[in-house]
This record gives C-alpha cells, structure tokens and sequence, in this order.
C-alpha cells in the first residue's frame, strides 16, 4: 500500500505556508513582547490546542500508548526530547526574527531548506526525483550559489533554519508515531520551559495589564500556531520526503512577500539575484505538483 497522499499532502503543506507568513506579520501585534516572550506564550497556548484537536480527531489512545512508549522505552523518550528542543529553536527563530528585521535571512534559511530535504530524500531515503524536480533544484543551487557568492556567508538565522529542521523531520520519522500525537507531546514538554521564561521574563504581568493582548491576540496566536503546525507536520508524513522538502519553497516566497509589504525590509537588486532563480524552482515545483495531483485522480 503506497503511504503517500499526494493530493491532500499538497494542499496541507501550502495552507500551513501561507498560515506561517501570515503569522510572521502577526507578531507586530503583540507589542510590546519580545521574541522569547511571544515564543513562550505561542507555547503555552499551542499545547491546549493541539490537545484539542487529539480529542477531536480521536487520538487520545494514541497518545497515551505515545506516553507509555515513553516510559518504557528511554530512546523514545530521549527522541521526543531531541525532536522538542529542535523545533523550539524554530519556533523561536521565527517568532523573534520580524521584530528585529531579519526575516529576510530566516526566508533565505527556508529557500536553502528544501535543497536540504530533497538531498536527504535523495541520499537517505534513496528517493527518485522527476526530471522538472531536478530542474527546480538546478534553479534554487543557483539562487543559492548567487548568496554565497556576493556575501561570502549565511547568517547564523538562516543556518539555523535550513540545517535545524532536516534531522527534525528525520527523528520524527523514526520515532514511528502520529504526527499530530508527537506534535502534541512535543508541545507538552515545551510547556514548563515556556512557563519559566513568561515568568522570569516579566511578560506574565504585561499580559495580565494588557486584557486585549491577554484574551484576543495570543489566544489567536495559538489557534494560528496549532493549525499551521499540525497540517505542516502532516503534510511531511503524506509526502514524499522531495516532494515536502520542494514544496518548502513556497514559504519563503510568501515570507518574503510580507517582510518587504508589511515589515519594511529592503529587497534590492543584489538580493533579487538570489531570490529570481529560486522563484523560478518555485514555479516549476507547482507545475510538477498539478502533474502529480492530475495523475493521483
């Protein structure tokens, strides 16, 4: 039986793409919190949801067997641990890079990603790759080369990125679980690291002055994180491993979009130099996804 679902897979990696870039700009609204405040509090409002959806869908079983796993198996639990603190480091990243103006460098992270994903695919997976996959490939290595070649560099944020979810999406595999169930313990043991920062940071009394920020906003937050997480995280077990890692390219572009629309950043024409090639990939990865939906019906 094949396990992949293109067609749905697809539809779930682009929503959580375009949920994500909405979330970037959605940041500006929960002044005057900091990076590590807002990611505590995505944390702690992420947990309750991503539990409700398991109790919607039916998966508590599944969780606790996940927790019974745990308990009796030290390397899954030491796996969960790992998988935990890898995405809490995106979480973070993203969440603190629009307030300082360095979402074009976590977008540059998200362009090399997928480069990342489809080499391990390749060589880990021992996936093969189509023809138009390969071109888009082609056309994202020279928008990267392009990068290093004018800056001589990546910066710290978008290393992070793109060498910081690749092993993410590799343990998650072999931990052998629903992807919702472990997205739900990975947010559960976030929870007490979450809970220390928002106190020891101070934003615990910001949030209770702040009844709108209290009550509305991170509240949104969390409905925004779980969604654009859960169906992200689904889409990665519905997909090839090239395919997801190809897909990741319309992220960035949407990342991109908003950091010049909407937070002010600059996208000149040594930048253009990157970003062109890579939108081409981006456009020959829909032709080869509407191939792959056409061919699934």
């Amino acid at each position: 039986m094949n396990p992949y679902e293109p067609g749905r897979g697809i539809a779930l990696s682009v929503g959580a793409s375009a949920l994500f870039a909405l979330m970037s700009a959605y940041t500006l609204l929960l002044a005057p919190l900091g990076g590590l405040d807002i990611f505590a509090w995505r944390v702690i409002w992420t947990a309750p949801g991503a539990l409700a959806l398991l109790v919607l869908r039916k998966r508590a079983p599944q969780l606790r067997a996940l927790v019974a796993r745990m308990v009796t198996q030290p390397r899954t639990a030491l796996a969960l641990v790992a998988s935990a603190a890898l995405l809490g480091s995106q979480l973070w990243v993203f969440l603190w890079a629009p307030l300082h103006g360095r979402m074009l460098e976590v977008s540059l992270g998200y362009f090399l990603l997928p480069l990342i994903m489809v080499l391990v695919g390749r060589f880990y997976y021992h996936e093969r790759l189509e023809p138009l996959q390969w071109l888009a490939v082609a056309c994202a290595a020279v928008g990267v080369a392009h990068e290093l070649w004018t800056t001589h560099a990546f910066s710290w944020p978008t290393l992070l990125v793109a060498f910081g979810y690749p092993p993410y999406f590799v343990l998650r595999r072999k931990i052998h679980a629903d992807s919702l169930v472990t997205f739900a313990v990975e947010m559960l043991l976030l929870v007490p690291v979450a809970a220390i920062e928002a106190r020891a940071g101070g934003s615990l009394a910001l949030v209770e002055a702040h009844k709108f920020l209290a009550f509305v906003l991170l509240p949104g937050l969390g409905v925004l994180s779980t969604v654009a997480l859960a169906s992200y995280l689904k889409a990665s077990r519905l997909l090839p491993m090239a395919l997801f890692g190809i897909l990741g390219y319309v992220e960035p572009v949407l990342l991109v979009i908003v950091s010049v629309t909407l937070l002010g950043e600059h996208l000149g024409m040594r930048e253009l130099g990157t970003y062109v090639p890579i939108w081409l990939a981006v456009a020959l990865t829909a032709v080869h996804a509407a191939r792959l939906v056409r061919f699934e019906r």
